[in-house]
């Protein structure tokens, strides 16, 4: 596999990468934006929400979510750039966020504020549907990050970075969750932000061992992308879908004043062999 190429440089810490139309989108944690990134290391700021976390998902009809953790807000960025309350959450402390193929949305949170150094409790997943309700689907997720859903509507992926694994749950006709089931035990690794490919494999980033791992089900180790600084999370997308995208950074601790050494973060480009598939 080829080295990762820098596509930006520069950044805090950096995460929630999300390909859409003919570009990448991730966003900066440090600097509270949102940027879209060309191919070619162009860059725009599309979006400035003052959050910690901050991630994004894209809506069948092509608006973008946005977590707003510390006002509980799923914001929605507006065809014209206007953002606006999506929903209210009930309460601050969300973390990541994915919407499937039918305008479900799922997002996910800890049962305490890692940054405040709080003593360990499971966290949740929310379920926003078209019409705006939210309800709870799933709890006891030790410390919930990326997720992702399969193309086929039918499957939600969670990654939970504390107990090592990737949890897995059929999708039901309403967008309720139901057969819990560990899709993945990845034994030492820390699985962060995650996607899909064609071939119903699992791409992760991971922090502290510094890489970012593809998974089958079951947990067997198909590739790795060794990098030089922790990896947040990760894409697939591109001509063809085949290129993953990384977003990484050199960590610093969770209740450190910077999380992440100032502009170490950057967004890594490496192609690979099976294109992406479903969401994000």
């Amino acid at each position: 596999m080829n080295e990762p190429r820098k596509v930006l440089t520069g950044r805090g810490l950096v995460e929630s990468p999300r390909w859409h139309t003919d570009r990448l989108y991730f966003s900066d944690w440090s600097a509270g934006e949102v940027i879209s990134a060309g191919l070619d290391g162009s860059s725009e700021v599309v979006a400035r929400v003052a959050s910690l976390p901050l991630c994004t998902a894209w809506l069948p009809d092509g608006r973008m979510v946005i977590v707003s953790s510390a006002d509980g807000l799923l914001l929605c960025r507006e065809p014209d750039g206007a953002l606006t309350r999506y929903v209210d959450l009930g309460r601050p402390g969300w973390n990541d966020v994915v919407a499937d193929g039918r305008g479900n949305v799922y997002v996910n949170g800890a049962g305490f504020d890692p940054t405040a150094g709080e003593a360990v409790r499971p966290g949740t997943v929310v379920l926003v549907t078209p019409d705006r309700s939210v309800r709870q689907v799933a709890e006891d997720i030790a410390f919930p990050n990326g997720m992702a859903v399969t193309a086929d509507n039918a499957t939600l992926i969670v990654a939970d970075s504390y107990r090592h694994c990737l949890v897995a749950f059929d999708i039901e006709p309403d967008g309720g969750l139901s057969r819990r089931r560990i899709w993945a035990d990845v034994g030492n690794g820390v699985p962060d932000g995650i996607c899909l490919d064609a071939q119903n494999a699992v791409w992760y980033a991971d922090v502290p061992n510094q890489q970012c791992v593809r998974v089958a089900e079951g947990g067997t180790v198909r590739q790795r992308v060794d990098l030089d600084r922790g990896g947040f999370a990760c894409a697939l997308g591109g001509p063809g879908g085949t290129t993953l995208f990384i977003t990484a950074a050199r960590w610093q601790g969770m209740t450190e004043a910077e999380m992440v050494t100032p502009g170490s973060g950057e967004l890594l480009a490496v192609q690979v062999d099976v294109p992406g598939a479903g969401w994000p």
